[in-house]
C-alpha cells in the first residue's frame, strides 16, 4: 500500500477485519454464561467506551500524525519509559490474543473432528498462519479485506436467520424452536460486572486502526472512519446477542462451541451449522494472522527505536523480517505447548489475560490524550468516564475464579515489563 493513500472507508473495512474475531464468535460465550440477558448491557457499554477510546486516538492522529501511533503518543506525553512499556504491553496483548485465537480455532475445528486434541488442531492452524505471515504484508492486507467482509456477512446472516426463527417464520419438520425467557441477572449484578471484560475483548483491534491511520489521505478523517463502523458493529453485536439469549437456553452455552451455533441447533439445519462453523474458522484465522503480524511488526518497531534487541530491526526485502519471524514462531510454539498442557481452561485463561492487557493499553491511550490534547469540559468528562468504566471491568475479574487467574497472568506480564522498563531507564 502506498504511503498516505488510504481512504477513510477502507480504514473502516480494515477495522472490521481486525475487530470481528473469536472474541465475538466464541469469547462471548463466557460473557453470556456470566451475565445472561444483561450481556446486552455489557456489549452496548463496551461499544460506547471503545468509541471514546478510539475518538481520543483519532484526535491525536489528526493533530500529531505519527507512524507509531499510540506508542509514540505515550512517549511524547510521558517520556521514553512510557513508549517502551506501552510498546511491550501491546506486544504482550497481541501475543495473548494470538494464543486465544489459536485455541478458539482448535475448538471450532473439533466441531468437525471431535476426537482431535486441541493442541494438534492449534498446531495445524499455526503452521498455516505462520506461512501467510512469512509471505509478507501485501498478502495479509488482501486476506483481511476479503475476510472482513465475510465476517460481517456472517453476523448479518445470523441476525436474519435467528430473527426469522424467533418470529416463527421458519418451519422445519422435527425442529423444536422455542424462545427463552430473558434472565437479566442470572448471577446477580456481579455477572454483568464480570462480563464487561469479555465484551471489551470483542472490540479489541480498534487500536490497529490507529496504527493504520498514518496511511490515510486525510488524517482528519480518522475519526469518521471509526464512528460509522463502531456504531453499526455495536448494533449488530447487540442484535445478535439478543437473538442468542432468546433462542438458546443459558445452560447450553459453553466455551466448547460458539453460542451462535448453539442458538441455531434447534432448527436442525445441519448445513447452517456447518457453513457458520466454516465462517467462524475463517474469522478466527483472519484475526490470528492479524495478531501474528502485529506481534512481528511491533517488535521490529521497538528494535528500530532501541527498545528491543537490534537484531529484530533487520528488515526483509519482500517477506517478513526473518529474526522477528523466528521470534514470533517461537511464541506460537509456546502457545501450542500451553494448549497441550492446559486443554480445559486455556481459552478462558488466555482470553481474560489478553483482554486485560488490551485494556491496560487503552488506558495508556486515554492518559496520553489527556496529557497531549488537554481536553476540557465534555471532552474531559468522556476521558474520565471511559477510564473509570475500563477500571471497573478490570476489577470485575476478581469475582470469578477463571477470570481471576487471567488477572494474575496479566499482572505477571506487567511486573516483567515494569522491571525491564526500570532496567532500561537505569542504563540510560
Amino acid at each position: 500500500m502506498s504511503k498516505r493513500g488510504l481512504s477513510w472507508w477502507k480504514l473502516s473495512l480494515i477495522g472490521v477485519g481486525c475487530i470481528i474475531g473469536t472474541g465475538y464468535f466464541l469469547g462471548s460465550s463466557l460473557a453470556i454464561q456470566q451475565a445472561g440477558a444483561s450481556v446486552l448491557i455489557a456489549y452496548l457499554t463496551a461499544g460506547i467506551v471503545t468509541w471514546l477510546v478510539y475518538q481520543a486516538l483519532a484526535k491525536m492522529t489528526a493533530d500529531h500524525m505519527e507512524k507509531g501511533s499510540f506508542r509514540t503518543y505515550a512517549k511524547q506525553a510521558f517520556g521514553s519509559w512510557a513508549g517502551f512499556s506501552n510498546g511491550w504491553v501491546y506486544w504482550t496483548a497481541e501475543l495473548l490474543i494470538m494464543g486465544s485465537q489459536l485455541t478458539a480455532l482448535a475448538i471450532f475445528a473439533r466441531f468437525w473432528f471431535p476426537y482431535a486434541p486441541v493442541w494438534l488442531c492449534a498446531a495445524f492452524f499455526s503452521v498455516i498462519g505462520l506461512f501467510v505471515l512469512y509471505l509478507g504484508v501485501k498478502k495479509i492486507e488482501d486476506l483481511e479485506n476479503i475476510f472482513g467482509l465475510m465476517k460481517a456477512a456472517a453476523i448479518v446472516m445470523f441476525v436474519l436467520i435467528g430473527g426469522a426463527a424467533m418470529l416463527g417464520l421458519l418451519h422445519n419438520e422435527g425442529a423444536d424452536v422455542q424462545t427463552q425467557t430473558l434472565e437479566l441477572f442470572p448471577e446477580g449484578g456481579t455477572g454483568l460486572w464480570i462480563a464487561l471484560l469479555y465484551a471489551f475483548y470483542a472490540f479489541g483491534g480498534v487500536e490497529v486502526m490507529g496504527l493504520m491511520a498514518s496511511e490515510l489521505k486525510d488524517p482528519n478523517e480518522a475519526e469518521k472512519s471509526g464512528r460509522l463502523m463502531l456504531f453499526l458493529l455495536t448494533i449488530l453485536y447487540v442484535a445478535s446477542f439478543f437473538l442468542v439469549v432468546r433462542l438458546a437456553p443459558l445452560q447450553d452455552i459453553d466455551t466448547e462451541e460458539s453460542p451462535f451455533i448453539t442458538a441455531l441447533k434447534p432448527l436442525e439445519w445441519d448445513w447452517v451449522s456447518h457453513v457458520f462453523n466454516g465462517i467462524l474458522i475463517i474469522a478466527g484465522f483472519s484475526t490470528m494472522v492479524a495478531s501474528l503480524y502485529a506481534v512481528t511488526t511491533m517488535v521490529t518497531a521497538l528494535a528500530e527505536e532501541g527498545d528491543a534487541p537490534s537484531l529484530f530491526a533487520k528488515k526483509g526485502e519482500e517477506h517478513t523480517p526473518l529474526p522477528a519471524f523466528i521470534l514470533t514462531t517461537v511464541m506460537v510454539v509456546i502457545s501450542v505447548v500451553f494448549a497441550l498442557l492446559l486443554p480445559n481452561n486455556i481459552f478462558a485463561y488466555i482470553t481474560t489475560a489478553a483482554g486485560l492487557m488490551l485494556l491496560y493499553n487503552w488506558i495508556f491511550i486515554l492518559f496520553s490524550y489527556r496529557s497531549m490534547m488537554k481536553p476540557k469540559g465534555l471532552a474531559l468528562v468522556k476521558v474520565v468516564v471511559a477510564a473509570a468504566i475500563i477500571a471497573v471491568a478490570i476489577v470485575g475479574t476478581l469475582f470469578d475464579g477463571t477470570s481471576r487467574t487471567g488477572l494474575w497472568v496479566s499482572f505477571v506480564f506487567l511486573i516483567l515489563i515494569t522491571v525491564a522498563t526500570w532496567i532500561k531507564q537505569c542504563r540510560n
